[in-house]
């Protein structure tokens, strides 16, 4: 059994006194991250952000936006060291319940066309394929384009 599951680990609300420990897995994890200006602008508009902590250290993390009938999963990120143990899964399953909550009918996401992993992740949790935003994420020659993903909620 990996040493993930046999560490306790929790979810709770985030707040601004996370933010510093959540720019740290950011900027480990992207090479384009969120600011903390993002985190903070983020919290102050009132969108669900939630941490998965373990033993007091902050392992993940995630940002909805949810308005009009329908949610936006903003970030969704597991760091490096606690990836591959279906954490990613768990904080995506808590999201889905969260999107509920807001009363959403279906919740959107971008994703990078380049992380295999992430709409992997997606695709197997239920997201179908919207549409590709060409040209969506900086990258290192150029831009990048994101494909749209949506799944409709049965709450």
């Amino acid at each position: 059994m990996s040493a993930v599951f046999e560490v306790a680990h929790h979810l709770r609300p985030m707040a601004k006194r996370d933010l510093p420990r959540i720019h740290r897995i950011e900027l480990a994890s992207y090479e384009y991250p969120w600011s903390l200006g993002n985190f903070d602008d983020s919290l102050n508009a009132g969108y669900s952000m939630w941490v998965r902590e373990a033993e007091g250290e902050i392992i993940g993390y995630y940002a909805l936006m949810a308005a009009a009938g329908e949610a936006h999963l903003l970030n969704l990120t597991i760091a490096p060291m606690w990836r591959r143990h279906g954490l990613g899964r768990d904080l995506l399953e808590h999201s889905l319940v969260c999107a509920c909550d807001h009363r959403a009918a279906s919740l959107f996401l971008e994703v990078r066309t380049s992380n295999t992993s992430a709409i992997a992740l997606y695709h197997s949790s239920g997201f179908t394929d919207l549409a590709v935003r060409r040209d969506y994420y900086p990258a290192r020659n150029g831009r990048e384009d994101a494909l749209i993903m949506k799944k409709k909620l049965t709450c």
